[in-house]
């Protein structure tokens, strides 16, 4: 299994998420990720090299984006989104 490793505004995604649900991704979504992180879709373009988790909860879309490095066994999780998801990941990859 990878070692997740976290961008400190994950902290903010968290807040903006219900507490039954945060507690499915930390108990659930990031788990899987963790055990197979080819489980996410590649993305392209300037989000290349990142990797987009997709899940609902209650009809709610959300994502979660990592990039993996597989020689550390580590999983880098950028964020965990319901809006706004690609201006908020490239504002991200700008930083």
């Amino acid at each position: 299994m990878y070692e997740a490793e976290y961008h400190p505004r994950i902290r903010k995604d968290l807040k903006k998420i219900d507490s039954s649900i945060c507690e499915k991704v930390r108990r659930e979504h990031i788990p899987k990720i963790l055990s197979d992180p080819g489980i996410g879709e590649n993305m392209v373009g300037d989000l290349e090299g990142t990797s987009s988790y997709h899940f609902k909860i209650e009809k709610q879309e959300f994502r979660i984006t990592y990039v993996t490095y597989k020689k550390a066994e580590k999983v880098f999780i950028q964020m965990i989104a319901k809006d706004d998801f690609y201006a908020l990941l490239k504002g991200l990859k700008g930083m």
